[in-house]
């Protein structure tokens, strides 16, 4: 019986273990017994959540093998961005649709409104899911804080909404997002217009592509404004769904990321691998 949870927590573990001895060139043996398991089962369970190994898993996530991908997204996302930045954005085959908070609503710190949230276990750890009559208003993986500090967060941002514990109907988001059927999610955001011109951006980047701060700012028509753009990265409400994890460095590294790079570099490489 699988455990996604408990799977995920291992993985971020591997990478992290991985990364720091990455020098020395670890054997599978020996993430094996950091891990806990065997030999065997670390491979099956590395396999299952990337599609390599772990030594191909480091060599496939090297600043060069980044810059190459990179290089190589430009011309995906030119012709995605020419399309325009209005439309829905494809993950896999989700299809994601972003409204934004008007200016009066986001006056009201949500009152009058009702928030359903709930806690699920999902492929990259668990995490909290807020959704309104008009959408989902933020997905955030849980960290050491616990889901209470997530809440926390959340209700801060509507803090005259009516907050409701449905765990039921915050699962039918999570199946659609990490499903294997086709699923259509409504996304309702609150933010600036120019960070929400920078989620509407990142929903035209597609699995397997990557994008540099720099040529998000280029695509809004902000030459030299990736400092900017960075700054509405980190301010993403929907993980996964809005894909700021397909952001990176000019340098091919990582760049950081809200809900940590261990959990970035898992997201990456299940798509880098998928999209081979």
């Amino acid at each position: 019986m699988e455990h996604p949870e408990r799977d995920y927590e291992r993985m971020e573990r591997a990478i992290r273990f991985l990364e720091t001895r990455a020098e020395d060139h670890p054997s599978l043996r020996a993430l094996a017994q950091h891990l806990g398991l065997s030999p065997y089962h670390t491979q099956r369970l590395f396999r299952r959540w990337t599609g390599l190994t772990p030594k191909q898993f480091l060599q496939h996530l090297t600043a060069e093998r980044a810059k190459d991908r990179l290089r190589r997204s430009r011309s995906v996302l030119e012709t995605a961005w020419d399309v325009g930045l209005s439309g829905p954005g494809r993950l896999h085959d989700l299809f994601v649709t972003l409204e934004a908070v008007t200016p009066g609503e986001y006056r009201r710190h949500g009152a009058g409104l009702e928030i359903r949230w709930g806690v699920h276990p999902t492929p990259f750890g668990p995490a909290v899911v807020a959704l309104t009559p008009r959408g989902v208003c933020g997905l955030r993986f849980v960290g050491p804080g616990g889901p209470g500090e997530v809440l926390g967060e959340l209700r801060a941002e509507f803090p005259d909404a009516r907050w409701v514990e449905a765990p039921a109907a915050t699962a039918e988001v999570v199946r659609a997002a990490f499903g294997p059927e086709p699923r259509e999610i409504r996304l309702w955001v609150r933010g600036t217009n120019f960070q929400v011109q920078v989620w509407r951006a990142l929903l035209r980047i597609p699995p397997g592509a990557a994008v540099t701060y720099g040529d998000l700012a280029a695509a809004l028509g902000r030459p030299g404004g990736a400092r900017a753009v960075g700054r509405a990265v980190a301010t993403n409400p929907v993980a996964y769904l809005i894909p700021c994890h397909r952001v990176l460095r000019a340098d091919g590294r990582l760049g950081g990321y809200r809900w940590g790079e261990a959990r970035k570099r898992v997201m990456l490489a299940r798509e880098w691998t998928e999209s081979r």
